[in-house]
């Protein structure tokens, strides 16, 4: 008889089950499932500070390491799964699009600073052939140093 506990892949169904699930939920139901885990994390990142101060450093590093790796791990795919259905919610949505402005401004500001950002959009002054100007000085003239 042929059971499907035997089958190797059995797991993967059974997490495509739950995300198909989850993805079933409306937009409200979505947004609690996200704030349960969220909501149970984040205050124990501050209790593993706490512990920390209390002067046990390698359990408050543990606890902020376990938290984190369950925030990156567990919250960030179930927002992934969940986040079309947040985005159905209005006032969700326009706090969405404007963290995501924020967040691309101020990206583009740091990588301007760092030298990352080219402008991928040429201007209509770019089109035009430039002219060679003056050659540039050098920063060092060997003729310039003395012995």
């Amino acid at each position: 008889m042929f059971q499907l506990r035997n089958i190797p892949w059995r797991r993967s169904v059974q997490q495509m089950s739950l995300r198909r699930t989850i993805e079933g939920l409306g937009p409200y139901p979505s947004l609690f499932l996200l704030a349960l885990p969220t909501a149970t994390v984040e205050p124990l990142k501050l209790v593993a500070v706490a512990v920390a101060g209390k002067g046990h450093w390698i359990t408050g590093t543990a606890m902020i390491v376990a938290c984190y790796a369950f925030s990156l791990l567990v919250v960030e795919r179930l927002f992934v799964v969940v986040k079309p259905k947040l985005l159905m919610i209005p006032w969700f949505a326009k706090l969405w699009k404007g963290f995501v402005s924020v967040r691309t401004r101020v990206l583009n500001i740091l990588a301007s600073w760092i030298g990352l950002c080219h402008d991928p959009k040429p201007s209509a002054s770019s089109s035009r052939p430039k002219r060679a100007g003056p050659p540039a000085a050098p920063l060092f003239d060997p003729r310039s140093a003395r012995r």
